[in-house]
């Protein structure tokens, strides 16, 4: 695999198709060889802002099977709490500047894996990612991106992965639903908005079912829609989840906030509150082609989905949360080598 394409990893749109499906068939040849070892003898610093458990694990494993170094930071339990205005007078309890903390990093690790949530009340700083590339403009090695506002690619190149492995590299055409469904908190859009765009690239036959109030961004739809153009696909979008997963081939199942989140906060949990009934039962997955069940974890089991379904003979996301450390694995490879 060529490794100069890949400075950073913020989302794959910066990305090529090429290198994209690379990354695929990467994700996949660690899939087959999972006893596989090496000795690349890197560093890697992984900052988590935001709470984990697949993905911290899934690198510090990647890292340690490929013989890499990993140290994992939770800012502000061990570290000095990170102070991120420009031009900020530090008279508070922030010691150090986000600047110099990212500069430092930078000069003992071979690279840096990322993880920064959603503010989920200014939706430009979300949208443009502005925190995301404070870091970025810091950093002076590779920055992967471990969740951000708007984009999980880590999920992304996991999720495509595993799909492409399910059905034996012919992923195009398959019909996938992306399933919003209810949730007592309103949740960020980076995994929803990464499932479209990785299903979308893919050349998917992709349907967004959702309530009304709760569309994803209009930019991330219209990439969605650009990339399935270019399979002769096209991304639809339904206010009704039954209809939506008749003949699905995959259910992604997952919870976001709707638009209202950011400008009406009690609003947008007054409509949520209002839409219970959208979870995956037993029922919509027999509607389904004999369709796989999909979920990026965690979930609340009889709230998002039903345990006959999350027990059952189409669920497949716990070989989607083994996917996740073929893909850090893929996406070392492409950042060491």
């Amino acid at each position: 695999m060529n490794a100069p394409e890949l400075r950073h990893l913020l989302s794959w749109r910066d990305h090529s198709d090429d290198f994209w499906q690379q990354c695929i068939e990467s994700a996949r040849r660690h899939f087959g060889a999972r006893n596989e070892r090496m000795q690349l003898r890197r560093s890697l610093a992984l900052i988590f802002f935001n709470p984990s458990l697949r993905t911290r694990t899934s690198m510090e494993v990647a890292a340690a099977h490929l013989g890499a170094h990993a140290t994992t930071l939770i800012p502000g339990s061990g570290t000095w709490q990170f102070e991120w205005r420009p031009g900020a007078v530090m008279d508070g309890d922030r010691a150090e500047h986000i600047s110099e903390a990212i500069g430092v990093l930078s000069r003992y690790y071979d690279a840096l894996g990322v993880r920064l949530f959603a503010s989920g009340t200014d939706y430009a700083q979300d949208r443009d990612e502005t925190l995301f590339r404070t870091i970025l403009s810091a950093a002076t090695v590779p920055v992967i991106n471990l969740e951000s506002a708007f984009y999980h690619p880590c999920q992304a190149l996991a999720d495509a992965s595993m799909l492409q492995e399910h059905f034996g590299g012919q992923a195009r055409g398959k019909k996938f639903v992306l399933a919003w469904c209810y949730h007592p908190k309103a949740l960020p859009l980076a995994v929803p908005h990464s499932a479209l765009l990785m299903a979308a690239r893919l050349g998917m036959d992709v349907t967004l079912a959702r309530p009304e109030g709760f569309g994803l961004d209009a930019g991330v739809m219209d990439a969605a829609r650009a990339y399935a153009a270019a399979h002769g696909m096209r991304v639809r979008e339904s206010t009704d989840l039954e209809a939506a997963a008749q003949g699905a081939d995959v259910i992604y199942a997952k919870a976001w906030g709707g638009t209202l989140r950011y400008a009406d906060p009690a609003a947008e949990k007054v409509l949520r509150e209002g839409c219970r009934q959208w979870r995956v039962s037993q029922a919509l997955m027999r509607s389904t082609r004999s369709g796989i069940f999909m979920h990026c974890l965690p979930v609340r089991r009889g709230v998002v989905v039903d345990d006959a379904v999350m027990d059952g003979p189409q669920a497949r996301h716990l070989l989607q949360a083994e996917f996740r450390l073929h893909a850090q694995k893929a996406i070392l490879h492409a950042v060491w080598k």
